[in-house]
């Protein structure tokens, strides 16, 4: 069985300017109410910080980086190119006629949609110390990684028994 993130791939929708956050909340209540999480994977519209002076007083402030596009990372079908083009607001797929083109790694890498995956150093099966969190100073052993989600699964021995934790990246040491 193949991963399915593994054919999910980064789209860009064209929506109404000043759209872009309603039509996200809507394309993820859509999903969410016809139980497609597992095509649908994420919808994003990228923000950047700026610094804007009023008064000599300085304000950060997120503006969008692309108004009128709204970028989704979906394994592409007739049921999900549906969903998406015919949600209020959304004007069509970014592509040749009606075609959506998927982005490539460079463009997503420019847009700075995706970083790239982290390298850890750890593997399942690995052993590893917990160096934060409630579990702090707890050995366990691997059981999974999710690099994208940045997490791990660990099995760490508490009250004389394996139990399963969900650990961020940043909390765990190898050994």
């Amino acid at each position: 069985m193949t991963d399915k993130s593994d054919k999910a791939k980064w789209y860009v929708v064209h929506t109404y300017s000043g759209h872009e956050n309603k039509v996200k909340a809507n394309i993820e209540k859509l999903v969410e109410n016809r139980g497609m999480q597992d095509v649908i994977l994420e919808v994003r519209v990228p923000t950047e910080e700026h610094i804007e002076v009023k008064n000599g007083k300085k304000k950060v402030k997120e503006r969008k980086m692309f108004p009128g596009y709204v970028i989704i990372k979906m394994i592409m079908n007739d049921e999900s190119w549906y969903l998406v083009r015919n949600t209020r607001g959304v004007t069509g797929f970014v592509g040749p006629g009606s075609k959506p083109v998927p982005l490539t790694d460079e463009e997503i890498k420019m847009m700075g949609v995706q970083e790239p995956l982290p390298q850890i150093g750890i593997n399942v099966g690995d052993t590893i110390k917990v160096i934060a969190g409630p579990f702090e100073n707890f050995i366990g052993t691997v059981d999974s990684i999710n690099l994208e989600r940045r997490k791990l699964k660990a099995y760490i021995s508490m009250f004389g028994r394996e139990t399963l934790v969900e650990l961020d990246f940043e909390q765990v040491d190898a050994l």
